[in-house]
């Protein structure tokens, strides 16, 4: 089980805690996940204020990550609070992005070398489609 912070004003609009989402936000959040391709039919989504739940079972780490990810970086979300099983589960590591850093920057300080950038865009598609289009606040997976 993780507990993990997000910037409650940066991520993607999807109308949460605002009135045209008020009705569903579950709804709004689950939908948000499939519609970025993740294999999330083994899982709950349950919004209570700036708060996800997500339970159930994911079929790798890489997607329990994404799913995790894909949650908390939405406008209106401060934390995601999951209990997702995978088989081979263990603890992620999230980078939150800074203003001013790149994934180059981002890359050298984790993976040793800046030059290793695309890692980091690769283990986080589908949220990010372009390696020069992150922003403060986002929350990036950072691969193994």
């Amino acid at each position: 089980m993780g507990l993990w912070s997000f910037i409650k004003d940066a991520g993607k609009s999807i109308g949460i805690g605002k009135a045209e989402a008020a009705e569903a936000p579950s709804d709004a959040v689950y939908a948000e996940i499939k519609d970025l391709g993740l294999e999330a039919d083994g899982v709950t989504v349950e919004v209570e204020g700036d708060t996800v739940k997500i339970t159930g079972e994911a079929p790798s780490q890489e997607v329990r990550e994404k799913i995790i990810l894909a949650a908390g970086n939405i406008e209106g979300v401060g934390s995601v609070e999951e209990t997702i099983t995978a088989p081979d589960a263990k603890e992620p590591v999230f980078h939150t992005v800074e203003k001013g850093e790149s994934l180059w920057k981002i890359s050298a300080h984790y993976l040793g070398s800046g030059a290793k950038y695309m890692e980091i865009f690769e283990a986080n598609k589908p949220m990010l489609s372009d390696p020069d289009k992150i922003y403060p606040g986002q929350n990036l997976r950072i691969p193994a």
